[in-house]
């Protein structure tokens, strides 16, 4: 197993679509693999396969939940179901979400409370689950990544300002950026 650079966003792989996953064979078995070792350096507790530079739809999760979830897993071509989103203006202690491809940001932001997760696994056994509150989070998170979508998309107009502020003062929105869990200082001090 291999820790890969985490890509930083503006990286073109994190603005796009990413695209299904037809192979579940030897190949994509060791991108998970790799992700997973990826996501643990970084102390992450998901990991989608675009922030590894690679445009596929799939991504990995380690977060202890009281769904009925396995608290580690991979979900290939994911498709989710949500509950709505509440309208209220976002909690800054309690809904506050950081990215490991927006390294050390950290803004609130609503999220919907519970998630159906479908897709498959490593293998393309059927994955199908649910997930609430942080659990919920973290899956819409990652299934974001698969869309091309940032967490900081999301933001509402403060927040979205602050963030674009470190984006600039970071020098970052351009291709090419990495940081390497493991090796370059952890952007959120774990």
């Amino acid at each position: 197993m291999t820790v890969l650079p985490v890509t930083i966003w503006g990286e073109p792989v994190l603005h796009r679509r990413a695209a299904e996953v037809d192979a579940f064979d030897d190949e994509l078995r060791t991108l998970i693999a790799d992700m997973f070792e990826t996501n643990d350096a970084a102390n992450g507790v998901g990991l989608a396969a675009p922030q590894v530079g690679v445009g596929k739809r799939l991504f990995v999760y380690r977060f202890a939940n009281d769904d009925g979830a396995p608290a580690s897993g991979v979900v290939v071509n994911p498709v989710l179901t949500l509950s709505k989103v509440s309208g209220a203006l976002p909690d800054p202690d309690e809904d506050e979400e950081g990215c490991l491809s927006f390294p050390g940001g950290q803004y609130p932001l609503k999220r919907a409370e519970w998630a159906r997760v479908q897709g498959f696994d490593g293998d393309g056994n059927p994955v199908d689950f649910e997930a609430t509150g942080w659990f919920a989070r973290v899956i819409q998170h990652e299934y974001d990544h698969l869309d091309g979508k940032l967490y900081v998309n999301r933001l509402i107009d403060r927040y979205g300002r602050k963030a674009m502020k470190l984006a600039k003062k970071s020098g970052w929105g351009v291709p090419g950026l990495t940081w390497m869990p493991g090796v370059d200082p952890d952007p959120f001090g774990h």
